[in-house]
């Protein structure tokens, strides 16, 4: 293939090659699987992705998601360190490398050096050959290293570290060394989880750990003071378009072209970030001639604006806001 870029239709083409020829029915047991440990308890002994079937369905089934979230989480990273550019970067438990190819794609100019870890060997190896596949230097020059994901986790320093869909594979204790391990280690942590109210408490639990260890939100929150949303009341999460290749349809067994990935996440610095003055929690509500952007504060707070017409270019960026956005938008 002529890939010169890590984006989400490189991604779709590397993957058709190498599951070319796995079975349907082989494909589709192995993610129904997949989706039991995904929204069940899985143990922190045993790893998830057991050989090349249950690796490359799990590709299938999950890395395009896992591409767009992390993209979503790492623009806004960007926008709030728009000086940042990390010369290298560790993925923790990235298995088949979806957060690698986003870190690739974000930084295509000068994409860091990579290292991915994960205690499944067969995830690994796909990575590699997915990476090969890619056509882009960044991603065939990553390394692709064994490692168990625990309290025992020792990492070199690294100017970016991320945690995607990760978290929930482990035990409390587990994740707690793993995120103040990160946090040791990194200019930049970004931590992605699902879109789901254990997601965003695991997401919580990791940005209080950060603040604790001397980092600062750099995004979604504006500010690193306590989250405003009351316990059990509600939970911060944001949503990424997600196209579907007819192998994806195949495996997920959907119809539609597209499906939307809920996520939540933090992305922390150790140097002083630039967060945004605010950030729109929820999808704007368009109304005739205004437009309703619930949004969460610098000073910590929930609260809900109207943009109306008479707000000329405001109200007509307002039209076009989308669900975790910063608000107001840059201009000039």
């Amino acid at each position: 293939m002529n890939a010169t870029l890590p984006t989400a239709d490189a991604l779709r083409s590397a993957l058709a090659g190498l599951l070319d020829g796995l079975p349907p029915s082989q494909a589709v047991q192995a993610v129904d699987r997949l989706i039991a440990n995904y929204r069940g308890t899985t143990p922190t002994d045993a790893p998830v992705l057991r050989d090349r079937s249950d690796v490359a369905a799990y590709a299938a089934y999950r890395m395009p998601a896992t591409f767009e979230a992390v993209r979503s989480a790492l623009g806004a990273l960007r926008d709030a360190a728009p000086g940042f550019t990390p010369a290298t970067h560790t993925d923790i438990g990235g298995g088949t490398g979806a957060a690698t190819w986003a870190v690739a794609e974000a930084w295509e100019d000068e994409a860091p050096h990579t290292t991915v870890l994960d205690w499944a060997e067969p995830a690994l190896a796909l990575g590699r050959e997915l990476a090969a596949a890619s056509g882009v230097p960044a991603l065939r020059a990553a390394r692709w290293e064994r490692s168990r994901i625990s309290a025992s986790l020792r990492l070199e320093s690294s100017d970016l570290v991320t945690v995607s869909y990760v978290l929930k594979e482990l035990t409390e204790a587990d994740r707690a060394a793993v995120v103040t391990e990160a946090a040791r280690t990194a200019q930049a942590v970004v931590i992605v989880e699902p879109g789901t109210p254990d997601g965003y408490a695991r997401i919580i639990e990791a940005r209080d750990l950060l603040i604790g260890a001397g980092l600062t939100v750099a995004a979604p929150c504006p500010h690193s003071g306590d989250c405003p949303i009351v316990p059990g009341t509600d939970w911060c999460h944001f949503a990424a378009r997600v196209s579907r290749s007819s192998l994806h349809r195949q495996v997920k067994g959907g119809s539609l072209p597209y499906e939307d990935e809920k996520f939540s996440y933090v992305a922390a610095t150790r140097f002083p970030p630039e967060p945004a003055s605010s950030r729109i929690v929820r999808k704007p509500q368009i109304r005739k001639g205004l437009v309703l952007l619930d949004l969460c504060e610098p000073e910590g707070a929930l609260t809900r604006t109207t943009t109306t017409k008479r707000h000329g270019e405001l109200y007509r960026a307002a039209r076009d806001a989308a669900w975790g956005d910063a608000w107001p938008p840059h201009t000039g």
